[in-house]
């Protein structure tokens, strides 16, 4: 089906910038000029390939950076729509009002927007994957066998590499029997709350925290209890306490690699004091392991579910970061195999079997040596992205923030030193057309006095202009 919009783009095939990237530009560019309006449909890739006259991959790939960076939504039979809610460039300052309420707020415009850590979907291998997954779709097409039979648990070869993976690079003893393939982390943060907690049980939380797992326990019927965080990163005295004056205590939530939302590290000594204290009161640790792939030090520390004498741990990692935020691919594994038992019971009936097609498409770019290329390529970018970043923060911020420089990960946290008016300095902030996250969402009973800052997706300009903007409204 044609569209109305007409496309209106001159390619510059000599020049330095890639076509598919040339192709994105120019429909952001319809988008933040309105030509291109929220909800309308774009027309299909084959028809855009032979009006701009170049190859369909071309422009699948160009879609997929810009479904990847929020831009476009795709609709599965439908087609692919300009997304709802979309960063457009900040209006004029005779158009912009200079009081605006919380839903004002959420609504303002922006062109640069500091997330929590998000990966570069222009580097991520999203031709390499597309490419995987036709071959392995016109096979499965070809032989017939696509169907409902599948393994509730995930692709058994996946989940064999996954196992793998584990062991030898992050020092654990996984069976790919034990372990769950799901639709991104969440799901299987879901999963496993759905499958420890019972309503009155508690669960301790590092606090600042992340809130989107406080609502997957919340929701399984569990109680948050909040625990501090220092340069250390989880307190465990804190978890002592608690332990010696209740008797609800089912788990322990942590992030002990990258803390979030402060990028601590978790100390070896509170490592080892949190497994005793788990072995000793009975607690399940639930370890979110998001932030591994991305390391600049000698290497990453491994998991708490690493140790052998760790008995009681559900163990969550995801694959987005190290492809693309479009791949929708995380895991569980457990100590406990009656709950994995229930995880893959529970999935058959929320999703039967995943899906195993993009399951076999990554298992072929891992075989392949893609992921181990990317991941490779992209630490440097990202180390080089994070000392430019680490540059501007001196810079700018020296006298007014505090900070450590991450040794992994996609973000920095800035503690301020001062208290601070979070919603003023969000409206100052967005006047710029720059928005940040308020530190409201990561704390559980007050808001932290910081911010993160996440520069993987960042250009150089931007962060510049981002961080000069923030140390001139601070």
């Amino acid at each position: 089906m044609l569209r109305s919009w007409k496309f209106e783009v001159q390619l510059d095939k000599q020049a330095n910038k890639a076509i598919y990237l040339q192709i994105a530009d120019a429909i952001i560019r319809d988008i933040q000029s309105g030509r291109l309006k929220t909800g309308e449909a774009l027309p299909g890739s084959r028809y855009l390939a032979q009006f701009l006259q170049v190859n369909r991959n071309t422009v699948v790939e160009a879609l997929q950076v810009l479904i990847a960076e929020g831009w476009l939504v795709p609709k599965e039979r439908k087609g692919t729509f300009v997304a709802g809610n979309i960063p457009v460039r900040p209006r004029t300052k005779n158009d912009r009002p200079q009081n605006f309420g919380a839903k004002e707020l959420l609504e303002k415009p922006f062109h640069i927007q500091f997330d929590d850590g998000h990966p570069n979907a222009k580097i991520a291998p999203i031709a390499e994957l597309a490419r995987a997954y036709r071959q392995i779709f016109s096979l499965k097409t070809k032989w017939q066998l696509m169907s409902y039979e599948g393994n509730a648990l995930g692709d058994m070869a996946f989940r064999t590499e996954m196992a793998q993976m584990l062991n030898h690079q992050r020092g654990m003893q996984v069976r790919e029997q034990n372990l769950c393939i799901t639709r991104g982390s969440q799901m299987a943060m879901y999963l496993a709350a759905q499958c420890l907690f019972k309503n009155g049980d508690e669960v301790l939380v590092e606090n600042p925290g992340y809130k989107p797992a406080w609502k997957a326990f919340e929701h399984a019927g569990a109680t948050l209890l909040p625990v501090g965080v220092d340069q250390e990163g989880l307190v465990t005295a804190e978890v002592l306490q608690y332990l010696k004056s209740r008797k609800k205590i089912k788990a322990v939530y942590v992030t002990p690699h990258h803390q979030y939302p402060t990028t601590v590290t978790l100390s070896l000594k509170r490592r080892l004091e949190l497994i005793r204290l788990s072995n000793e009161y009975g607690f399940t640790i639930i370890e979110d392991d998001y932030d591994n792939e991305f390391h600049f030090g000698y290497r990453p520390v491994l998991p708490l579910s690493s140790f052998p004498e760790l008995r009681n741990y559900i163990y969550i990692g995801t694959m987005s970061k190290v492809v693309s935020p479009i791949l929708r691919i995380g895991y569980l594994t457990s100590s406990d195999d009656m709950l994995i038992e229930k995880v893959g019971q529970l999935r058959k009936m929320i999703d039967v079997n995943g899906d195993s097609i993009m399951e076999q498409a990554v298992l072929q770019l891992i075989k392949d040596g893609a992921i181990k290329r990317h991941i490779k390529k992209a630490t440097h970018y990202y180390k080089s992205k994070k000392d430019f970043t680490a540059s501007l923060l001196k810079k700018h911020l020296g006298n007014k923030a505090t900070y450590h420089i991450p040794d992994g990960g996609l973000a920095f946290w800035i503690a301020m030193k001062q208290p601070m008016d979070w919603e003023k300095l969000s409206k100052k902030m967005l006047n710029k057309g720059i928005k940040i996250t308020n530190p409201d969402a990561y704390g559980l009973d007050y808001a932290a006095n910081g911010l993160r800052l996440g520069y993987g997706a960042l250009t150089e300009k931007e962060l510049e202009e981002g961080i000069l903007a923030l140390s001139s409204c601070l």
